[in-house]
């Protein structure tokens, strides 16, 4: 493809395409965002973008990752087979990452620096949409912006809030792709399982800590002005993650 191919248009984030390259805009935690991104190019991780550089606005310049994702994302994770290549390509991240130590002074959205003692440096928003797919296949990973240091487990638990998922049978029927009700205790359990755990105690409540966690975070970056979740929090959304924490310990039967 040749010209520009506007990805995302959006008053705080335009992302253009332009021939084998994403431009997008960069943030104070970008530099430790690219240092990940260099360490997994060096490990040989296949599954993320290339850091070009930054273009002549100030852009970050990535490698184009061609495939399905974003909305489209969702039909691919809700059979078992999908569900499960999603969870083993979160544990080969990990796995990838395990060996990363960030350089002194770069701080994360969060505002930790460096690794901060944590387990890993975590994607963040590894979700659905984030993933990009070929025939089935995982073949990528998008928006790194909210990594962070963390423990595997919390990754683990906010895909698992969206894939097992933790949500009414009215949204996973008419947003999520599902064809049917899901069994999210059989789901949870195959998620473990293709991400290498070999138990699942624990996980329920780890997904409702990491909402939780979700709603500080949300809070913390519309209070330093940061979009979109300035327009989040004006908008009420801090009432709809605070429903979905009071869902999740209402119905945790369905997963345990």
């Amino acid at each position: 493809m040749t010209g520009d191919d506007l990805l995302q248009d959006q008053p705080h984030r335009r992302v253009v395409r332009i021939g084998d390259t994403v431009r997008r805009p960069t943030y104070p935690w970008s530099p430790a965002v690219h240092a990940l991104l260099r360490h997994l190019e060096a490990v040989g991780f296949p599954y993320a973008p290339r850091v070009l550089g930054l273009d002549a606005d100030g852009n970050e310049v990535l490698t184009y990752l061609e495939g399905t994702s974003g909305p489209e994302g969702w039909a691919e994770v809700t059979g078992d087979a999908g569900l499960t290549r999603f969870a083993r390509l979160l544990r080969d991240y990990h796995d990838a990452v395990a060996g990363f130590r960030s350089p002194d002074g770069l701080a994360w959205f969060t505002g930790e620096r460096g690794t901060s003692g944590h387990e890993v440096i975590c994607h963040g928003d590894f979700g659905p949409w984030n993933v990009v797919w070929r025939g089935g296949q995982p073949v990528g990973i998008l928006d790194w912006d909210y990594a962070r240091p963390g423990t595997r487990i919390h990754d683990v638990a906010y895909a698992l809030e969206y894939v097992a998922p933790f949500r009414d049978d009215a949204e996973c029927l008419r947003w999520l792709r599902h064809p049917r009700s899901p069994d999210r205790r059989h789901r949870l359990e195959l998620f473990a399982s293709g991400y290498g755990l070999t138990s699942t105690a624990g996980l329920v409540d780890a997904v409702i800590e990491t909402q939780r966690d979700g709603i500080d975070q949300v809070r913390k970056l519309a209070a330093a002005g940061i979009q979109p979740q300035v327009d989040w929090v004006a908008g009420g959304f801090l009432e709809e993650l605070a429903d979905r924490v009071a869902w999740s310990r209402a119905h945790r039967h369905l997963f345990e």
